[in-house]
C-alpha cells in the first residue's frame, strides 16, 4: 500500500505539558538585527507568514541579538499572527532586578504581556534568574522556563542542572550532524527527565550547506521525503526522538519554505541516520 503523503506539519508534545509543538520553528541570529527600512524588512515579514502558514510557531530571539526581538514583535504584530506564534526570548544579564528589568522590556519589544518560554541565555547568573522565573511563571507572565547554551563544553553543565533542578521545563542547545556530542552527553538524560530540547544552529549557520555545495544529493533520501541538502540535515536532527524543535534562523523565504519542508513526510529511521552519518564522515 502506498504512504499517503503527510500534509500537516509533524508536531511533538512539551513533556511538561503534553502541549504539541510543531518540529520546525525560526532563529533570529542574526538576520532579524535589522533597521527600520522597508526593503530589508519585507523579506523578514515574509519568512515569518511562510513559517505560521506551514502551520509552524516557534520564533526564538534574546536581547542579545540586537534589535532582533523588536522587529520580531513588529512583524509578528503587523500578520496579525501573535495568537498562531509560540514566542521564545532569553534573560542575559547579572543580577535579579537588571534580569526582571530585561525581561520586562522583551515583553514590551515582542509586543506580548505573556512570553510563551523565557529562557535563562547560556546560564549567565542562572541560579538568580531560575527563581525569578518560577516567580513569574506562578503568576502566569511567562509559560515556559528554559535554560540554553550552544557550546559543546556546556553540555555537562547543563546535563547537571536538569538532572537537579526541577521545573525546567526547554533546554536550548547546540546540535547537528556535524556537532553530535549532545546525543550522547544531553539528550539521554532529557529524554528521561521529560524536558523539551530546542536545537540551534542545525545546520551550523550556513557552514554545513556550504561544506556540501555542488554535491549530489543521494537518491536513497527519497525514502524518507527528503529533497534537499538542507532538509536532510534537518531531518537527521528531527529523527532523534527527544528534540522538540529546530530553529534554523533565516532571512530568505525560499530558504524558510525548504527548512519547513523537513518538519513534513517520513523521519530518517536508525538505517538512515547511519547511512547519513556515514557518508557526512567521508565528504
Amino acid at each position: 500500500m502506498p504512504v499517503m503523503p503527510q500534509t500537516t506539519i509533524l508536531s511533538r508534545p512539551i513533556p511538561s505539558t503534553g502541549e504539541e509543538l510543531p518540529v520546525v520553528g525560526l532563529g533570529t541570529w542574526p538576520v532579524f538585527d535589522v533597521g527600520a527600512d522597508e526593503d530589508v524588512r519585507r523579506p523578514l515579514r515574509e519568512v515569518l507568514r511562510r513559517l505560521f502558514a506551514a502551520g509552524a510557531r516557534m520564533v526564538d530571539s534574546s536581547p542579545m541579538y540586537g534589535r532582533a526581538e523588536s522587529v520580531a514583535g513588529d512583524l509578528v504584530a503587523a500578520l496579525g499572527a501573535r495568537s498562531r506564534a509560540f514566542l521564545a526570548t532569553k534573560v542575559w544579564i547579572t543580577g535579579r532586578e537588571a534580569g526582571i528589568a530585561q525581561m520586562q522590556r522583551s515583553a514590551s519589544l515582542l509586543r506580548s504581556e505573556v512570553i510563551d518560554l523565557m529562557q535563562i541565555h547560556n546560564l549567565i547568573d542562572w541560579r538568580t534568574h531560575l527563581a525569578t522565573l518560577r516567580q513569574l511563571k506562578g503568576e502566569g507572565r511567562i509559560r515556559y522556563i528554559g535554560i540554553t547554551h550552544y557550546t559543546d563544553r556546556a553540555l555537562s553543565e547543563l546535563t547537571h542542572i536538569l538532572a537537579t533542578e526541577p521545573d525546567i521545563d526547554f533546554v536550548q542547545c547546540g546540535y547537528s550532524l556535524s556537532a553530535r556530542i549532545a546525543e550522547r552527553l544531553l539528550l539521554p538524560v532529557v529524554a528521561a527527565r521529560g524536558v523539551a530540547v530546542i536545537v540551534n544552529q542545525p545546520l551550523g549557520q550556513g557552514a554545513l550547506l556550504r561544506r556540501i555545495r555542488g554535491k549530489p544529493l543521494p537518491e536513497w533520501v527519497a525514502e524518507f521525503d527528503c529533497a534537499s541538502w538542507a532538509q536532510l540535515l534537518l531531518k537527521y536532527v528531527l529523527a532523534e526522538p527527544a528534540v522538540t524543535c529546530v530553529i534554523p534562523a533565516t532571512r530568505n523565504p525560499e530558504h524558510m519554505t525548504d527548512n519547513l519542508a523537513a518538519g513534513f513526510g517520513r523521519l530518517p529511521d536508525a538505517e538512515h541516520r547511519r547511512r547519513i552519518r556515514a557518508l557526512w564522515d567521508t565528504l
